[in-house]
């Protein structure tokens, strides 16, 4: 994990709005009907339109939040899912505690 790449994923606000977002995702995205949100996450549809953004401007935010092991996406179909990457957030927590 590439310090320098998670903290300029961390340093735009919609990317760190979509990763709040995404920390609580049935209190921030209406219902889905082919995908829950704790095993497969939230369509890219849902983040863009939450957002308020073009859909290829969220697709590059999400894949720099991806990169950084932040996100994980599903592919269900022909739609990406993205959740919380538990893991990846468990390392930047040891990152900031242990090397910061």
């Amino acid at each position: 994990m590439d310090q320098v790449e998670i903290f300029k994923a961390l340093s735009n606000k919609t990317r760190l709005q979509i990763l709040n977002w995404l920390k609580a995702p049935a209190e921030n995205f209406p219902d889905q009907p082919n995908a829950d949100f704790e095993n497969v996450g939230v369509c890219v549809g849902q983040i863009q339109v939450k957002a308020g953004l073009s859909q290829s401007t969220i697709s590059e935010y999400l894949s720099i939040l991806q990169r950084a092991d932040l996100v994980c996406a599903t592919r269900v179909g022909q739609w990406t899912y993205y959740k919380r990457n538990k893991e990846g957030l468990a390392q930047l927590s040891k990152i900031i505690n242990s090397e910061l």
